[in-house]
């Protein structure tokens, strides 16, 4: 927990004064009849993660490891892209020897701005919600990159996909010292009369890599 937040929930707790129940306890009173683990066998529950993407209006593709960069060529020639920046962990060996993937150095974000996308990998990806989940690690780069630009490709090993929220968040908890991103599809949003718009908040455009075992 960083230091401001200890001092917030510090300054809370004095405020609230002494207390006559004991936190934990109450905690872990609190009734969990929710599902807290997947039943799916793996190929269903990749397919209940790529069903979430299309409704998302996201795309997935599926490869192997080997042939995850041929994947990529393959994907940035249908999108016409040439130049995509790329968060430092990418493997070498995933990256198109044709096309240009830059390296994020503290780029400004006018020069994230301008970019033709984005390409990343993810922490977890939960297959009940079609979420993914960046940690901004070396892997994911800053939260900058995954919300600039207007196009990301995210890499998802099969290793990373879990079926339920509870499992996710638990996967979570190895790096809840992080800020993390949570993505559901490309950003979209209403306006009041309902009229749904793409990019407000993040990239308009999302397509996945799933990289099988």
């Amino acid at each position: 927990m960083s230091p401001a937040k200890q001092e917030i929930l510090d300054s809370v707790r004095r405020a609230l004064g002494p207390r006559a129940f004991d936190v934990e306890s109450e905690y872990a009173a609190i009734a969990r009849a929710y599902r807290q683990e997947g039943k799916l066998e793996s190929e269903c529950r990749l397919n209940l993660f790529a069903e979430r993407l299309r409704d998302y209006d996201a795309v997935m593709h599926r490869c192997f490891e080997e042939n995850v960069a041929e994947k990529i060529a393959q994907i940035l020639v249908d999108r016409n892209k040439r130049r995509l920046l790329v968060a430092g962990n990418v493997p070498a060996s995933w990256r198109p020897e044709v096309f240009d993937l830059v390296e994020d150095q503290d780029l400004r974000y006018s020069a994230i701005d301008s970019s033709e996308g984005v390409l990343t990998m993810c922490a977890v990806a939960i297959a009940v919600t079609g979420t993914i989940v960046l940690r901004h690690s070396s892997n994911e780069g800053r939260r900058a990159l995954s919300l600039i630009p207007d196009y990301h490709l995210c890499i998802v090993r099969a290793s990373q996909l879990v079926e339920t929220v509870s499992e996710g968040i638990r996967r979570m908890r190895s790096f809840d010292q992080l800020p993390i991103t949570t993505i559901s599809g490309p950003s979209a949003t209403s306006d009041i009369e309902m009229t749904r718009i793409k990019g407000v908040h993040g990239p308009r455009t999302l397509e996945v890599i799933f990289v099988a075992d």
